[in-house]
């Protein structure tokens, strides 16, 4: 990780109205009919690729070589066929031998080298003491994404997601799920800002930056009442990357042959900046992230249509009982609420505080991070109030492609702060690049809400325990302060409810 990833900080941006209410000299401002398509600089990886854990070769039904097992058949006789009527309907097609397997009224019959399966069932039939007869075509997983990055993902294949999303694919666009950070890549714009000296860097004056909708994050009917709350405007801008990063993991477009998939591809997204970073302070933002703010942040979802909240977001320092309220709020409201557990474990392992209190209320999880081996980071904090974990990436054990892979800004040209290169940003560069952190785990598991969502569990307390009741269990049996109750298991939770794959 790199420091602008650290930071998990946030964006810049006024709407036009705002614009048009008067506004102090130097607030930034759209250029009229701007804003272009962004560029993709395709995948970010600075180690040598290899294959990731659990990878393997996919066959796909209709493959010539790998649609069904060549030799034999499945044939149901009529109950009224006799022995000779069945010796001569096999001698149509060469069968040398027939046997019954148990819990089955059917047979499985034997051909010879050689003899087409599609034809001899064919023949079959079509024969008055035949009920039906078919090849024995191969079963295959009927959902594996066909993005190309796909293989990349190890953490999908980690939780059993591939056969998860046969039981479910990926949620609908009726669930919302909420991303309280540092905003998202969501539209196109170009804005004039006025950037201001702060030590050790210069001024740069007027300068226009622009801004493009992620791709892979689908188009502009996919976002759900947008807010900034750094800005007070309806354009929270990400101006980092965290959390277009973490609305991938959500909800990135899947199976359309292009880039990487999300979790619960289908749901729509509420984009909410509740996090200021350099460039809201360079450009001179009007607020900074304070509890209140954040409080009032979930307060604003849930009444705007959330089902799920992300807050892959926090701090130290004392209890934060606005923000606790606020989530009670939601939950009351019946807003699922995912909060990350923290990063701090090297670093004193303080708790953090939008989390240490999620073992107090039902309806929200604090989420550690695991790494490709499903041990905990060496940065998840542990604690009484970490319920659950879920891939979070481990760089220190596999490099960085052990990392969480999603698509995000190109930071060579966001992170501009050094004095060789300063200068103004653009956030219309995206690549596909690997970032760590519990930040990474949680929106797994509010991914994961929004299938139980979907499939019709709307309690968010319910949604909790039966998330806790399926997972997998790591480290010390039973619940224990480095894993919770486990890995979350979301095909185990699925098959839970009688949806049986």
């Amino acid at each position: 990780m790199n420091r602008r990833h650290a930071l998990t900080a946030a964006a810049v941006l006024v709407s036009a109205a705002a614009l048009l209410s008067g506004q102090e000299p130097g607030a930034p401002a759209f250029l009229p009919a701007s804003g272009l398509p962004a560029i993709d600089r395709g995948l970010r990886e600075w180690d040598a690729p290899r294959p990731p854990g659990g990878a393997r070769a996919v066959s796909r039904p209709d493959a010539p070589d790998d649609s069904r097992l060549n030799g034999s058949l499945i044939v149901r006789f009529r109950d009224e066929a006799t022995p000779d009527t069945r010796t001569r309907s096999l001698s149509l097609i060469h069968g040398t031998s027939t046997a019954q397997p148990a819990w089955a009224d059917f047979e499985i019959v034997a051909l010879p080298p050689g003899e087409d399966p599609e034809s001899a069932a064919a023949t079959m039939a079509a024969r008055s003491d035949v009920a039906y007869a078919q090849p024995r075509y191969r079963v295959h997983k009927m959902f594996v994404p066909n993005d190309p990055l796909y293989s990349r993902q190890w953490n999908f294949p980690a939780l059993d997601m591939e056969r998860t999303w046969d039981i479910n694919r990926g949620a609908s666009s009726k669930i919302v799920v909420a991303v309280l950070d540092t905003g998202m890549a969501f539209r196109n714009a170009t804005v004039r800002f006025t950037g201001r000296a702060l030590f050790p860097f210069p001024a740069l004056g007027p300068v226009e930056v622009p801004f493009a909708a992620a791709p892979e994050l689908g188009g502009a009917e996919r976002f759900v009442a947008p807010r900034d709350f750094i800005w007070n405007t309806d354009a929270p801008f990400d101006m980092e990357g965290h959390g277009t990063h973490i609305a991938g993991t959500i909800g990135q477009v899947t199976n359309n042959a292009s880039g990487v998939a999300g979790m619960a591809f289908n749901v729509r997204l509420m984009p909410i900046k509740v996090l200021d970073g350099d460039w809201d302070a360079v450009f001179n933002s009007p607020n900074v992230a304070t509890d209140d703010l954040v409080a009032r942040a979930i307060r604003y979802a849930a009444d705007n249509g959330a089902h799920v909240l992300n807050l892959s977001v926090g701090r130290e320092g004392g209890p934060a009982p606005a923000v606790r309220a606020a989530i009670e709020y939601a939950v009351a409201h019946g807003v699922f609420v995912v909060v990350a557990a923290g990063n701090e474990f090297e670093s004193g392992n303080l708790p953090n505080r939008f989390a240490d209190f999620a073992r107090d209320v039902p309806g929200m999880v604090a989420v550690g991070g695991t790494g490709r081996t499903n041990q905990r980071a060496f940065y998840s904090n542990t604690g009484s109030y970490v319920e659950l974990v879920a891939p979070g990436g481990d760089m220190r054990r596999g490099g960085t492609t052990a990392g969480i892979l999603q698509q995000t800004y190109d930071q060579d040209v966001v992170d501009r702060f050094f004095l060789s290169r300063f200068g103004p940003p653009r956030f219309d560069v995206f690549v596909y690049d690997y970032y760590q952190g519990s930040s990474m785990a949680a929106p797994h598991v509010a991914g994961f809400a929004a299938l139980l969502m979907q499939q019709g569990i709307t309690n968010p307390a319910v949604i909790e325990a039966l998330m806790e009741a399926t997972a997998t269990d790591l480290g010390t049996p039973g619940r224990d302060n480095e894993y919770g109750y486990g890995l979350i298991n979301p095909r185990a939770a699925l098959r839970g409810m009688g949806l049986i794959k």
